[in-house]
Formats: structure tokens, C-alpha cells, sequence
């Protein structure tokens, strides 16, 4: 599909919940209640759509350093795609969760990872589908046939050393995409440790959307980067590498292209410490 959205709004998913050429993936979930996600998707979701858990399908298992998420391993997670009738570099993939992106865009920023650029978030997620009045299900989608073949881009992604050797250099731009308290160390309700990578600077990742969950303008996202559009390399975390996704997704939207993925992030940082 060429010059592939990077946004569909719930009126175009309308559209296109029979072209064979588009995947839907739920990705609710929640950090608290793990298995809350999945139990909202097997209860009602958008037809069609296929559903990735956070903890043990968009994450590998957790171990003494890496984070809280670690990325998942690049061929089983593949083989859940291919499962989904994902075709590399072909199907595309639209993913929703109800949490303002923070799930959902991981799964965007993965694909693309895996060298898969055909994917884009929902507009909004499963609240403004329901909103418009469309309709739910609770079937199940089985399981289809396709092939996913990753190639991985490893410049997408830093570790704690890279962060370590260029955090400081002349135009290197670290963004931490935590809530304001947690980056100030005011408060810390997940890791053991409080405060922020030494040098990094606070981009909050629910500022790229509304309070609705709705992303705002390509305008308002330009203007949010402005200040970091001229620095040659720009290096993203958060907690867990997750929401840190949310931003990359907004630094793409506002035409800043590049950025990298600490996906260790401050619960890597802080295992050192």
C-alpha cells in the first residue's frame, strides 16, 4: 500500500473491515491488571480484529537488566503476525487499544522495527469506534495464513552503553516521556528507584494526544519538536519502553524522522544503579 497513513480515522476502518489487505490488532491492556486487556477484547471488540498482549506478546520475558518490557524475539513474534495474515511489507496493520496510544503504539513502532512500514494507529482507539456508533463483536478471529519474514533495524534501537557514550554529545537529544512527577523523581509508583536519566529532557508522552485520546494536529506536533528539529540524533525512553513509542510516533507526525528507542529504558537505568 503506497505513502501508507501513519493515522486512520474510525470512518476509514469502516471502510476496510473486509479488504483482505488489512489486519486489526487490539492492543488493550492494563499495567495494573494484566489480563484485563484480553478479557475486554473476548468480551467486545472491533470485528475482525486479532488481539496482542503486551507482557507476552509485544515483550520478551523479563530478566535482571533490560527492562520491565523487553522487545520481543524478532522470529516468535513473527510467527504470531504471519498467524494474523500479516504479509511482510504488504498487509496493513492498524492497531487500537482504549490508553491514548500507549499500547497500540508499540506495536507500530515494532512493526516498523521489523522493517514492516504498512501499519498505522486508530484515531482515538476502541472509545471513539464506539462513539461513532459502529458495531463490536465477541468473536474470536482465527487464525490465517501469511508470511512475515523480519528484517531488523537495528539503528531503531539503543542500550544502556550507547545512551552512556552519547547522551552528553553536541546535538544528541535525550527524551524522557514520563509524566512530569515521575521525571522530577517527585514520585515513582512502578520502578524501584526515583528520578531521571542524568541530561535528559521531559516530553510527557500524553501530550500528543487530547483528553479524548485523539492525537492533536500535525501542526501542534511540529510546534511540540520545534525546539529539537535541528539535532542530528535524538534518543527516546520512558519507563519501560512503551510509551516512549507514543513519542516516536509524534517525532514521525511531525516530519522528524530517526529517533531511537531506548527500549531498556529508566527500568534498565535504574537496575544499575
Amino acid at each position: 500500500m503506497a505513502d501508507t497513513p501513519k493515522v486512520v480515522n474510525c470512518d476509514w476502518l469502516q471502510q476496510h473491515l473486509e479488504d483482505p489487505q488489512v489486519v486489526i490488532v487490539d492492543c488493550r491492556f492494563s499495567l495494573a491488571q494484566p489480563q484485563l486487556g484480553q478479557q475486554q477484547y473476548q468480551a467486545s471488540h472491533i470485528p475482525g480484529a486479532y488481539y496482542l498482549n503486551l507482557n507476552q506478546d509485544l515483550s520478551s520475558p523479563v530478566q535482571k537488566h533490560g527492562g520491565r518490557h523487553p522487545l520481543p524475539n524478532a522470529d516468535e513474534f513473527a510467527q504470531k503476525l504471519s498467524a494474523m495474515g500479516v504479509n511482510w511489507g504488504q498487509t496493513l496493520v492498524v492497531a487500537y487499544d482504549d490508553s491514548r496510544f500507549a499500547f497500540a503504539a508499540r506495536l507500530w513502532w515494532l512493526l516498523r522495527y521489523l522493517g514492516h512500514e504498512q501499519v498505522a494507529v486508530l484515531n482515538g482507539g476502541f472509545t471513539a469506534w464506539l462513539e461513532a456508533g459502529y458495531g463490536v463483536t465477541d468473536e474470536i478471529s482465527t487464525p490465517r495464513m501469511a508470511t512475515f519474514i523480519p528484517q531488523v533495524r537495528d539503528r531503531m534501537v539503543v542500550d544502556i552503553e550507547t545512551v552512556k557514550s552519547r547522551k552528553d554529545m553536541s546535538g544528541v537529544v535525550l527524551v524522557d516521556s514520563r509524566d512530569s512527577d515521575r521525571y522530577q523523581g517527585i514520585t515513582e509508583p512502578i520502578d524501584p528507584v526515583a528520578g531521571h536519566i542524568p541530561g535528559a529532557i521531559n516530553y510527557p508522552w500524553k501530550e500528543v494526544t487530547d483528553s479524548r485520546g485523539f492525537l492533536i494536529s500535525s501542526k501542534e506536533q511540529q510546534s511540540r519538536w520545534s525546539k529539537l528539529a535541528g539535532n542530528n540524533e535524538i534518543m527516546v525512553y520512558c519507563g519501560s519502553g512503551v510509551t516512549a513509542c507514543v513519542n516516536l510516533l509524534s517525532l514521525e507526525l511531525a516530519g522528524i524522522q530517526g529517533a531511537k528507542l531506548y527500549a531498556g529504558s529508566w527500568s534498565d537505568w535504574c537496575s544499575y544503579l
